[in-house]
């Protein structure tokens, strides 16, 4: 909940959302991740039909939050990419056509799927002999 230019965080979701909304973005996504990350406090997903749909999607999250006083810290991916992203500090804009949304699947990672299925440590064991390089380790000692 910092503050940027008087906005808060929640305030620049609601204008992002309003500016993605405005060119038709589809499946808009906000992700609360104060708890799992010290950089930002709030990620957007959207899609996108095209990579000139994205570039407007850029555009006019850009245009909106700029009217408000606020300047973007960068931006990544403009051009033909599948994924661009906008930072705005304390909220992170990922736009994305369906198919690099689909793979690269944001939304499981910063919900929490892949950390629990880290926590328990399993995929780093050497349990039942699955990694050769960890047993090779290990019989050195």
């Amino acid at each position: 909940m910092k503050k940027q230019n008087d906005i808060t965080a929640e305030e620049l979701v609601e204008l992002a959302k309003e500016a993605l909304a405005e060119v038709k973005a589809l499946d808009i996504q906000v992700i609360d991740v104060r708890d799992k990350h010290s950089l930002t406090d709030y990620m957007i997903i959207a899609t996108g039909t095209s990579n000139r749909q994205i570039n407007a999607m850029l555009d006019k999250v850009r245009e909106l939050v700029k009217a408000k006083g606020v300047m973007p810290l960068g931006e990544e991916g403009k051009g033909e990419s599948d994924w661009v992203l906008l930072d705005l500090n304390d909220v992170i804009v990922h736009m994305m056509t369906a198919a690099a949304r689909q793979f690269y699947d944001l939304e499981r990672l910063w919900m929490g799927a892949e950390q629990s299925r880290a926590a328990d440590g399993k995929h780093h064991s050497s349990e039942g002999g699955t990694n050769d390089y960890f047993d090779k380790l290990s019989n050195k000692q």
